[in-house]
């Protein structure tokens, strides 16, 4: 039987996604000094240094540690501070970007061969009716549909990246090892995007032009990046990855689905970002439908390897 969740964990976590949730925000505003490809590389530079000179590898072999970095890293969201760069509101990027349950959904059936319940269908079809809802584009909340499609594309490679997940957790399993340290996979894949993402700048724009963003950086770059790296990546999953520890993920996990609500609430507050009825329709469809395709039936729970329970999709977590 699950403990109780206490107080401060509790607040720790809602702390966690209110993070991750403001980070949407926080890329928007980054960008304002920085190529999409440049605040990446930065992001993930300062996430891998120093600390992989504190943190041990995860137990598995290197290649699932590069390959989620390419996946998570500059897949992820190298696509989304692309997409954001183009146009894409934040708010709305925060509630798009969780589409990666469907796609989730869609490459573990394809190539982990995962049963699919009726639940499920109806879930992500919600879901899914929900994203066509936020891409109707009326008014001042228009979305470039390109910016759109690279949301989605980025939500397609996290998506991937939590199959990578379930790999590593199994060749850990393997090893022995009671379950994967996401943590040192988070530190130590973070080594991965920072030289594609460079190298990507370097073709968006002179090294001079780079030169000068880094050697000029506003307050407001720099805690962009601080924010990012320390806070969304170190901080974040630090404590994510600690309350799963104590708690069934079960218990932790569902709360992931309240970053998309911090996400426009913030957009909202600091951007001053306005969404049409259609699109707060779409938002809402898209959480409900995430609700519906995550606690499948009444007993929507499946066991895990070290005997804890946890919803079905969303045993793949928050990068």
């Amino acid at each position: 039987m699950s403990k109780e969740i206490n107080r401060r964990d509790f607040g720790a976590v809602l702390l966690v996604v209110t993070i991750w949730g403001a980070s949407f925000t926080i890329i928007k505003l980054g960008l304002h000094n920085f190529s999409p490809m440049l605040l990446g590389a930065l992001r993930y530079f300062f996430a891998a240094i120093p600390a992989i000179l504190f943190i041990r590898p995860p137990a598995v072999r290197a290649k699932y540690w590069i390959t989620y970095g390419l996946t998570v890293g500059v897949g992820q969201f190298g696509c989304l501070f692309y997409a954001i760069h183009l146009g894409m509101p934040a708010g709305l990027a925060s509630v798009v970007h969780q589409s990666q349950a469907l796609f989730t959904f869609l490459f573990s059936t394809v190539l982990l061969m995962e049963p699919v319940s009726r639940s499920q269908v109806t879930g992500l079809g919600i879901a899914a009716t929900g994203l066509c809802f936020i891409g109707y584009n009326t008014g001042i909340a228009a979305i470039p549909l390109g910016a759109l499609l690279i949301t989605l594309a980025g939500a397609a490679f996290w998506g991937l990246s939590n199959i990578v997940i379930r790999k590593a957790a199994a060749a850990a399993a393997e090893r022995g090892e009671q379950k994967l340290d996401m943590f040192g996979m988070v530190v130590w894949s973070s080594l991965v995007p920072s030289v594609p993402f460079l190298l990507f700048a370097l073709i968006q724009d002179s090294p001079k032009t780079i030169y000068s963003a880094i050697t000029t950086l506003s307050g407001m770059s720099l805690f962009a990046i601080l924010y990012l790296a320390f806070g969304a990546t170190l901080f974040g999953f630090g404590v994510w990855s600690n309350m799963l520890s104590k708690y069934s993920a079960g218990q932790i996990a569902p709360l992931s689905l309240l970053v998309p609500v911090t996400g426009l609430l913030t957009a909202g507050l600091v951007l001053h970002e306005q969404l049409s009825i259609t699109q707060w329709v779409g938002c809402f469809a898209v959480v409900s439908g995430l609700l519906v395709a995550t606690f499948r039936r009444s007993g929507a729970m499946s066991k895990n390897a070290n005997g804890s329970y946890c919803p079905n999709l969303l045993k793949d977590l928050l990068v």
